[in-house]
Formats: C-alpha cells, sequence, structure tokens
C-alpha cells in the first residue's frame, strides 16, 4: 500500500528555516507531480511549491525566493527548504504526489499525514 510518510515540522523563530521531507513508502510503479501544501486555521489548503509531470518547478508567491523544493535522486523522497520563515507561514504542511500503484494503473493522489510549522514572531 502506497504511503506519504512526512518529517521535519517543528517550532522556529520568525526568520529561521526549517526542512521538511517527504518518503514514499511501499511498493508502486511510477511516481507523478510531487508536491508541498498547507492549510493555516480557518483557511484552505494552497500549493506551497510543487513538480509538474513535466519537471518543472513551481511556486506560490508566498514562497518565491524564500522556499526551494527538491528531490533525491531515486524520485522517492523530496523536500521542502524554507527559509526567512514568517509567522504568515504557521500552518500544517502537507505533502501530495499522484502515484501509480501498479503497471498500466491510472496515478491516484496521495497526501502524507501533515507536520505542523509554527513560527513565532
Amino acid at each position: 500500500q502506497v504511503q506519504l510518510v512526512e518529517s521535519g515540522g517543528g517550532l522556529v523563530q520568525a526568520g529561521g528555516s526549517l526542512r521538511l521531507s517527504c518518503a514514499v513508502s511501499g511498493s508502486y510503479f511510477g511516481i507523478y507531480a510531487r508536491g508541498w501544501y498547507r492549510q493555516a486555521p480557518g483557511k484552505e489548503r494552497e500549493l506551497v511549491a510543487g513538480f509538474t509531470r513535466d519537471g518543472s518547478t513551481r511556486y506560490a508567491d508566498s514562497a518565491q525566493g524564500r522556499f526551494t523544493i527538491s528531490r533525491g535522486n531515486a524520485g522517492s523522497a523530496w523536500y521542502l527548504q524554507m527559509d526567512s520563515l514568517k509567522p504568515d507561514d504557521t500552518a500544517v504542511y502537507y505533502c501530495n504526489a499522484d502515484v501509480s500503484p501498479k503497471t498500466g494503473w491510472h496515478p491516484a493522489t496521495y497526501w502524507g499525514q501533515g507536520t505542523q510549522v509554527t513560527v513565532s514572531s
């Protein structure tokens, strides 16, 4: 069974940095369109950064220039380096990916369990 496992959240002061990690566990055929989303209290979940299926990156305006998405060589893990953090970045962060569990199966979207990021002023 495919699962996305996140790590790396925590409490940091404004201006600090955190690095989030996401890894795919279980057997699968292929991984497409990896990304990071976040959801603050009372707000909708929003894209922070992601890789599209052609491998290009995209960032939310609020993340541009401060956050960097990257992935490991095998492609089964990806990361979000967050620098110059602000209190407005406080949210639960989720990784997601489109994963094809078996050969010939259409990809389905999977989500990590979420990790809390809290930025104090």
